[in-house]
């Protein structure tokens, strides 16, 4: 479950839009355990055996358990807005993948090293050659029922590892080999040297949550609940005596129960494997009902799948951020109200206990900090937390052995009073995650909207009618401050670095109430921290983009000044047409292109049809190429003149 880009920004766009979410008829899923206030640092524990472990979970999650188990494993992180790689090297003719941090590569749904482009859409795997712009392979890998299916790629050399997100996912062919029972996201390795061919796979207990890749290593980071089977309510079973059931059946539950399972196929044969109990640490305080798992995978390996060693910790998270020798993953607080019941605290050794009203959770956010600068599986470092709810990965930052996290406190909670929402940027030591020192107080009454670090600056927009784009000093860990402030309406989801003293926004304009207008690409000039100044804006009436919420949809080619983005017009309520929107950003103006549009292929009648609207757009040499669920155009870059329609057929 990748809530940091794709679900976290379908969130973002209904509460930019105004929508609201209906707070009666909640279920037990609306209320889990609240998290464990890991304010400051926290001292790590590594278990010392098997039982140790068990019991020490057990205890934990039995505090923790509901009258309706341990309610939803959906965590919400709220929009996503990105940045892009610092610059690309003017020697590569190729664009790449928009990441966070330089040579830290993330999932997409294309890939290319200059000579191929790769694709995976609706459970096909596709290699072109960039020259013929041929299909030269192909590979179906879910049955065509299954073509809904996420899939993103992560690329090294001649192998190429195909995320599969979603639970369910049956393997193209092995129909009748279906096992029964929860299953989670699947991995399949596939080699590129000839005609695409499935190498081996795993598939994961639990919930996908995002993935790293530096050199040839991969890290997946998986979240799973205790496997436990919860007495069957009885009827008219009362809220205590349901708690009282579960507790019962957590504190008797196996060792098993909490270890993270997957499957492995390799080399013609499956298997089983569990985490073992001497992988597995936790913080000094935890609630026993969620596991982080992270799986490491060389792809340049002979067996990337012959000895795996992953490692957990009990933990939540739901946001990933890496660099080349850190992995960062956070859980966000959960939205939720306290809801008036009878609950039984459970104390250390025993099930029984007063009644009691359960608390609103701290606001809080947990950040788990792993090395990875060894090959190999990673090695669990420090924990620590910070006030506030995280936006998404670009809200963190990792600098001259510090980390910043930009949040925002009193905004996204039910029962909270209208304008008391404030932000704040926090400098903890990488080492240890100790707090170092903080600047709040930003955008008082309105929530973060995009995030963007760059060395020893830090820029944060807030936004609820208008849109205050904030520049920061951040070079002294210890003393952070805000420099200048700049007000204009609407706001940019997305920033991303355009040279010296120059950002681009990518957002929403809207009107002085707060009301949303269309999309919206915007030039900073931020080269005096002190005065931010915009210098031109772009504004395209009724439409919106996916690069607002997900940054690997846009495109950012320096050597030209080429910006380019999907855009999706809106008319009576629905999308009217979808094409890839093609700008100039010069040094002070920001200048129309035009657009790219795809043949639209025969409406079918399938579960879920084709997406006709353009996706991702990449550079090579002068050739633009643009990505959608039909098919590869190939445009002049200069002119966007047709060169080349590749269907997918």
């Amino acid at each position: 479950m990748r809530t940091s880009i794709r679900t976290a920004g379908i969130l973002a766009a209904l509460l930019a839009t105004g929508a609201t979410g209906c707070a009666g008829g909640r279920t037990a899923q609306d209320f889990p355990p609240p998290p464990t206030d890991l304010t400051g640092k926290v001292r790590l524990v590594a278990y010392a055996d098997c039982d140790e472990m068990t019991e020490g979970l057990r205890q934990a999650a039995a505090r923790n358990v509901t009258p309706w188990g341990f309610g939803d494993a959906m965590l919400y992180a709220v929009t996503d807005a990105g940045a892009a790689k610092r610059a690309t090297p003017e020697q590569q003719s190729y664009s790449t993948t928009n990441t966070h941090e330089a040579g830290v590569d993330e999932p997409d749904l294309v890939k290319t090293d200059g000579d191929r482009v790769i694709t995976v859409t609706r459970g096909v795997l596709r290699v072109v050659d960039a020259k013929t712009r041929k299909v030269t392979g192909t590979l179906r890998l879910v049955a065509e029922d299954q073509s809904w299916a996420q899939a993103d790629l992560l690329v090294h050399g001649d192998r190429a590892l195909v995320l599969f997100q979603g639970g369910g996912i049956v393997p193209f062919g092995a129909m009748a080999k279906r096992l029964p029972g929860p299953s989670g996201p699947r991995y399949v390795l596939v080699d590129l040297s000839g005609e695409p061919r499935v190498l081996g796979a795993m598939t994961v207990r639990g919930q996908h949550i995002d993935a790293r890749q530096v050199g040839s290593t991969v890290r997946l980071v998986v979240r799973s609940q205790p496997e436990i089977a919860f007495p069957t309510p009885k009827q008219d079973e009362s809220e205590k005596e349901l708690l009282e059931g579960n507790r019962k059946a957590v504190l008797s539950a196996p060792s098993g129960a909490w270890l993270p399972s997957y499957d492995v196929e390799s080399g013609g044969a499956s298997r089983t494997e569990r985490v073992g109990c001497d992988q597995v640490s936790h913080p000094d305080r935890f609630t026993g009902t969620s596991m982080l798992t992270i799986h490491t995978i060389d792809l340049a390996a002979a067996t990337p799948f012959g000895s795996l060693t992953p490692i957990a910790v009990a933990a939540d998270g739901d946001t990933v951020y890496g660099t080349a020798g850190s992995l960062y993953v956070t859980s966000n607080p959960r939205w939720w109200a306290a809801r008036p019941i009878d609950v039984v605290p459970v104390p250390d050794s025993s099930a029984a206990a007063a009644t009691a009203t359960p608390a609103v959770p701290p606001e809080r956010t947990e950040v788990h900090r792993f090395d990875v600068s060894a090959p190999g599986a990673p090695r669990y470092v420090t924990s620590g937390s910070v006030p506030g709810r995280l936006l998404n990965q670009y809200s963190l930052s990792e600098y001259d052995g510090h980390l910043r996290v930009a949040t925002t406190s009193g905004a996204e909670v039910f029962d909270a009073s209208p304008g008391t929402s404030e932000s704040g940027v926090y400098v903890l030591d990488a080492g240890t995650l100790a707090q170092t020192g903080s600047v709040t107080g930003l955008g008082k009454g309105e929530r973060i909207y995009s995030v963007r670090f760059m060395d020893g600056l830090g820029y944060v927009v807030t936004f609820r009618q208008t849109d205050p784009l904030y520049t920061l000093d951040l070079r002294d860990p210890a003393a952070p401050k805000v420099t200048g402030e700049l007000k204009i309406t609407g706001f940019s989801a997305y920033l991303h670095p355009a040279g010296e003293g120059r950002l681009i926004g990518i957002g929403q304009e809207a009107s002085e109430k707060g009301r949303v207008l269309g999309t919206q690409i915007s030039l900073f000039d931020v080269s005096d921290p002190a005065a931010p100044a915009v210098l031109s804006r772009f504004h395209q009436k009724e439409s919106g983009s996916e690069a607002e919420w997900d940054p690997h949809a846009f495109l950012y080619w320096r050597a030209t000044g080429l910006a380019v983005l999907p855009l999706q017009n809106w008319a009576e309520g629905g999308i009217a047409g979808s094409a890839a929107l093609a700008l100039r950003v010069g040094d002070r103006e920001i200048t129309k292109l035009g657009v790219v549009t795809h043949p639209r292929s025969p409406a079918k009648s399938d579960f879920a049809p084709a997406d006709q609207g353009i996706r991702r757009s990449l550079v090579i040499g002068d050739d633009l190429w643009t990505v959608s669920d039909t098919g590869l155009k190939v445009s002049d870059a200069a002119t966007l003149a047709d060169r080349a329609w590749i269907p997918f057929s």
